[in-house]
């Protein structure tokens, strides 16, 4: 598996479909404050004219963004842009926009609560459900951060890779779902480092593998605790960071 928000840098990526193109500007548009809360988006006229696709692509992309909390129609009114309350948080595409807008760190730390909260619980959950594959498969994972001339963006997907992991072999589908999250944590912490070797992340093989101890002995406390420290590691990471910018 690749980092969605890495990948965005490489050329050659599939075209997207008009309703794409369409949603993904101005939701972009919408997250990045082009078009403030509150404010009204450009008439059905505007945008025809501006993207250059049917009304009915324009309908359904404009279905698409209210259904991700961001817009709302007003009969007369026009279609308004939301509180960021509204907006769904969890939906990959609205963590896509946020990122390409600029992360700061209230986001990231945003991130890292919601990480706190739900990531300590899983490994627990995978102390008491890991099949001798999933072992295996955690060890190689957290094995494969050791390597040596790793860049921020290839550390970023090794670490991805052993949490993904860490929320399959929990066997709780919602889990899951917090993909996405975990992804923009960690590609935000990674990328606003040094080079590993020179930041504090020559341990982060032996923080995972911690974790992966404590699950192969079956101690969910223990894989709770690993997995605290692990993810305030990162949050430390993100506010040093911050203060040396």
């Amino acid at each position: 598996m690749r980092s969605r928000w890495l990948d965005t840098r490489e050329p050659g990526g599939k075209s997207r479909t008009s309703h794409a193109q369409v949603v993904d500007d101005l939701g972009k548009a919408i997250v990045s404050g082009v078009f403030p809360i509150g404010s009204i988006l450009p008439g059905d006229g505007e945008l025809l004219e501006r993207f250059k696709v049917s009304r009915t692509v324009l309908r359904e992309s404009m279905k698409t963004l209210a259904a991700k909390g961001l817009v709302v129609p007003r009969a007369r009114v026009g279609t308004r842009v939301t509180e960021r309350i509204h907006w769904n948080m969890f939906d990959n595409e609205v963590l896509n926009w946020h990122f390409e807008s600029g992360i700061n760190k209230e986001f990231l730390l945003h991130l890292y609560d919601i990480r706190m909260a739900f990531e300590p619980f899983a490994a627990g959950l995978v102390a008491q459900r890991a099949s001798r594959e999933d072992i295996d498969l955690l060890r190689r994972l957290a094995a494969s951060m050791a390597a040596a001339h790793h860049t921020p963006d290839s550390l970023a997907v090794a670490d991805l890779h052993f949490h993904l992991a860490i929320t399959e072999a929990s066997g709780n589908p919602f889990m899951r779902s917090l993909g996405g999250l975990i992804e923009a944590a960690l590609v935000g912490m990674f990328r606003m480092s040094a080079p590993p070797a020179s930041n504090g992340f020559g341990n982060i093989a032996d923080t995972h593998m911690a974790i992966v101890d404590a699950i192969a002995a079956g101690d969910g406390a223990a894989a709770h605790k690993a997995m605290e420290f692990v993810i305030n590691d990162g949050r430390r990471h993100v506010l040093e960071a911050f203060a040396a910018a």
